[in-house]
């Protein structure tokens, strides 16, 4: 028998605010443990939440990018559970009234085909605290916690069960980390924690419309591991059904060391967490003014950039998606674009020698010591045939280290591209005069020989020969 996967994943991403969803404390990351808490966070008797808005307004770009529905009333909720890392013995979410419903997502496939991917529902919620198990300084049998995340503004994102493989579940999951990347909202680090996943992933015969008993798999942190975790489980449950086993309705963890995963607890229903509404909170309304004001602030999507760079600057779709993959580098590109005389070369400047600077001193390319106005400069260079391509790549080289521009490198090392005719004629006589055996061996068939005239002519003149008239003056002579 056949069987195919169903899938649908949890995207937990921890807004990018400042302070925390219902309290004024900090939200750095790699704070000291237990610093950065408040009797709110700490869920202290008598304290009240307040409202973080801009965390409202975050979900919101969300819900309006992916096409969802927003709510003009929401209502948070109390999710009941014990566990050492929630001091309040509950969690504020949404439950029945969520602030965003029945959205999707689209990616494009390896194959260049589209995948719609159905969005069930957005809601705001309160991170835990943290756990420490395996860090050094946790004793033998213990557990440490730290509270500093209690209280972290999340966006949880719902997919519907459509996701049919675990190549799937990479690119939806890459499409939601560009997305709110995008939005400004979320950094989307998987290994700090800030974009966590989790899966639910069920198998039935092809064919079948009837959902199968799901696993819920946790910790996964990495786009591999999401991949990895799913392809294990499919293959689990597809055999033990196979051997005539049953599938029990479980949480489970992904162990990446040993690739596997390991049963944790039996799956929990709604109903387990005796939700019921917020008594401290009031309901969250949203107009159409609020929400058309975001709306009008969400910028340009990756989607609608991508095509507008093919269709505006005739690049090939592969450099419009290298381009548009993070919304930093489509702006410096179009700024190099726009200040230059050539959208491809710049394209395959911004895409090779700035992508692979900035990968190098691990930074990004807003950080970036070459400019978009200093790099156009160099472009415009390269295409008035003032310097050559590979006189530019020593130029640029140049530029990385210091605070000088293209133009005054090109004249403080006299680089500039020697184009005069007899120049270049001249130092053509005297190559051929002095390869008397090699120019006979051309002459008599063996034409791969032009490059090494090429090469020895650049070698010459210190690489600074217009390449073009190079190679027009040499093939002129070589043929007398």
């Amino acid at each position: 028998m056949n069987f195919e996967p169903v899938i649908g994943l949890e995207v937990h991403a921890q807004l990018l605010t400042k302070s925390k969803i219902f309290c004024r404390c900090s939200t750095t990351f790699g704070a000291p443990q237990n610093s950065q808490v408040c009797p709110i966070c700490l869920g202290m008797p008598g304290v009240l939440p307040v409202l973080n808005r801009q965390a409202v307004e975050f979900a919101i770009r969300m819900g309006l990018a992916t096409n969802c529905k927003i709510a003009p009333h929401s209502i948070f909720a109390r999710k009941n559970y014990f566990y050492p890392d929630l001091p309040k013995g509950y969690q504020i979410s949404q439950y029945e009234e969520p602030l965003c419903e029945s959205g999707w997502v689209e990616f494009e496939q390896e194959d260049g085909s589209l995948k719609r991917i159905s969005l069930i529902r957005i809601h705001l919620e309160e991170d835990a605290g943290k756990s420490m198990h395996g860090e050094a300084y946790v004793g033998e049998n213990e557990t440490l916690v730290d509270v500093n995340r209690c209280g972290m503004p999340l966006i949880e994102i719902v997919s519907g069960p459509d996701i049919r493989s675990p190549r799937e579940a990479y690119l939806y999951l890459n499409k939601i980390r560009q997305l709110v990347r995008y939005l400004g909202i979320c950094d989307g680090n998987m290994e700090e924690g800030s974009l966590r996943c989790d899966a639910n992933v069920s198998v039935r015969p092809v064919g079948e419309t009837k959902l199968g008993t799901k696993t819920e798999l946790k910790n996964m942190n990495s786009f591999r591991s999401v991949e990895k975790a799913l392809e294990f489980e499919i293959d689990r449950q597809i055999k033990l059904i196979e051997s005539g086993g049953k599938v029990v309705q479980q949480t489970a963890l992904w162990d990446s060391n040993a690739g596997k995963v390991i049963p944790m607890r039996s799956k929990e229903m709604a109903h387990d967490y005796r939700y019921f509404p917020e008594p401290d909170l009031v309901p969250l309304r949203v107009d159409e003014k609020w929400r058309e004001g975001i709306r009008e602030n969400l910028g340009e999507l990756p989607m609608a950039r991508r095509n507008r760079f093919i269709e505006k600057y005739a690049l090939p779709k592969y450099d419009a998606d290298v381009l548009t993959e993070e919304r930093a580098v489509a702006e410096y590109f179009e700024e190099v674009a726009r200040q230059s005389k050539d959208a491809k070369l710049a394209s395959n400047w911004v895409m090779g020698d700035i992508l692979r600077l900035i990968k190098d001193k691990k930074i990004e390319i807003t950080e970036c010591p070459i400019r978009p106005s200093a790099l156009a400069e160099l472009l415009n260079l390269i295409s008035s045939g003032t310097i050559s391509g590979k006189i530019a790549k020593e130029v640029f080289e140049e530029m990385a280290k210091t605070d000088k521009s293209a133009k005054a490198i090109v004249a403080e090392k006299g680089l500039t591209q020697v184009s005069d005719t007899s120049v270049i004629e001249k130092a053509v006589d005297e190559l051929l005069a002095a390869h008397q055996k090699e120019v006979e061996r051309y002459r008599g068939g063996e034409e791969k020989l032009f490059g090494f005239f090429v090469g020895q002519l650049m070698k010459a003149m210190k690489g600074k020969a217009n390449p073009q008239m190079a190679n027009e003056v040499l093939k002129k002579k070589l043929a007398q």
